[in-house]
């Protein structure tokens, strides 16, 4: 920048990072305004339904990875919300321990088996349960249904162009993407990239194209 700034006759003087453009956009009420940094040292909470009484409880005995924030018509999202926010925790790191009997799985027939509650529709946690797929032995939770603080930070979102298979204006996809870079989320419309290449991987070992 200095270079091109000598050449073109401009200042010394450093530039001043440009003013957020796209602030009205709405993304998920935890990211709207701003990204929260997780901690190192956080080691779980408690998931609870939106239920007035008799919350559904889900005990995570453990740290997040992955978090983001999802455009896809499949992912349970807050009023109001475009996107969902959702990440992966171990299975063995979840367990239902309160009021279990109020969980039902929302589509039978998906990949990600997602456990919901009856009485307020939340979505408690998603589990896969095909032991071929590439993401067996993860759940995918929302940790916006904890009180704790420290849950890791969304990284990047994923399927943003989904959005306008629920009714979103495709006109006004530049200013989502513009919005999710400005927030520090890679807007792709698939996953992210390590998780793609995750994927590929498996299949290929599956497949023996790949030394294990």
């Amino acid at each position: 920048m200095g270079l091109l700034s000598n050449l073109f006759g401009g200042g010394s003087a450093a530039s001043k990072p440009s003013a957020p453009r796209y602030t009205n956009v709405r993304i998920h009420p935890a990211v709207d305004n701003g990204v929260k940094p997780g901690s190192a040292s956080f080691s779980g909470g408690t998931l609870k339904c939106h239920c007035a009484s008799d919350k559904v409880e889900v005990e995570v005995g453990g740290q997040t990875a992955h978090n983001h924030v999802c455009g896809c018509s499949q992912c349970w999202k807050p009023k109001g919300a475009v996107f969902s926010q959702v990440a992966v925790v171990g299975s063995d790191k979840v367990t239902v321990t309160k009021n279990g009997e109020k969980l039902d799985r929302v589509n039978t027939h998906a990949t990600i088996q997602r456990y919901a509650c009856k009485g307020c529709g939340v979505h408690m946690f998603g589990r896969i349960e095909n032991t071929g797929h590439p993401f067996y032995g993860l759940d995918f939770i929302h940790t916006e249904l904890s009180p704790a603080s420290g849950w890791s930070a969304p990284e990047f979102a994923a399927y943003v162009s989904s959005i306008i298979e629920a009714g979103y204006d495709p006109a006004k996809m530049g200013d989502v993407r513009g919005r999710l870079k400005e927030l520090g989320l890679e807007p792709y419309d698939c996953l992210s990239p390590p998780l793609m290449d995750a994927i590929a991987t498996h299949i290929a070992k599956a497949k023996g194209t790949l030394k294990a």
